[in-house]
């Protein structure tokens, strides 16, 4: 299955909050979606590249896309 036919079970639309409120509110959405649920993640913060994919895999977490375009980052999050 390619990235752009996964359909996220949820969304967090974290465009314009500064980091590291992306990074914080994926880890504190996570726990809530059910084991195989899909979170996407859209974010403009330039950090958050680094910061949402390390947190996600460090926490047991399955990153199975990110995607830029422009400044919107965007990042498919499997728990």
């Amino acid at each position: 299955m390619k990235p752009t036919d996964i359909v996220p079970d949820y969304r967090l639309d974290m465009v314009g909050e500064p980091c590291p409120y992306p990074a914080v509110a994926t880890l504190e959405a996570m726990p809530n979606l059910k084991p195989g649920e899909i979170l996407e993640v859209v974010s403009d913060c330039p950090q958050s590249i680094n910061n949402i994919p390390l947190d996600a895999k460090n926490h047991g977490y399955t990153v199975l896309d990110i995607q830029q375009d422009g400044p919107t980052i965007r990042y498919l999050i499997q728990r």
